[in-house]
């Protein structure tokens, strides 16, 4: 058991991992089930493993890049649990602003046809953007 939380220390030294995260590493080295939640159960009691910290980490990392939408992909697909990461989803700012400013600099400019607006409007969604997010930076580049 202690080489099981050595190992769990080292994997949260060099970042923050989610609980289900954490688990699926250390599931590999730990003699039984109950072991390995014990560990784990030891590390969040100690503050050491949070999943509201990783997600709020992971949004401020990655929200320069990426829409909410995303970023709660992201999340869940990691184990963070839907409260956690609705309580992390605020620090990333303004979707609309994340979205005009990661238009501006991957094309500067508004689309001039149909088919440039779709492939524009598909970069976004793939972002993670709403689509009221896309809809109002492609409006407002229309405008200018």
């Amino acid at each position: 058991m202690a080489d099981l939380r050595v190992r769990a220390l080292q994997c949260l030294t060099r970042r923050d991992h989610s609980r289900a995260e954490l688990h699926a590493k250390l599931a590999a080295h730990a003699d039984s089930e109950e072991a390995l939640t014990a560990v784990l159960d030891a590390l969040q009691a100690e503050h050491l493993l949070s999943d509201t910290r990783y997600a709020s980490q992971r949004v401020s990392a990655r929200a320069n890049r990426y829409g909410n939408g995303r970023l709660r992909q992201e999340l869940r697909h990691k184990g963070v649990s839907d409260g956690d990461i609705e309580a992390a989803l605020p620090e990333a700012g303004d979707e609309g602003e994340r979205c005009r400013a990661i238009w501006a600099k991957k094309f500067g400019q508004p689309p001039l046809s149909a088919e440039e607006r779709a492939k524009q409007m598909r970069f976004l969604q793939y972002r993670g953007f709403s689509a009221e997010a896309i809809r109002q930076t492609l409006r407002g580049a229309s405008e200018e």
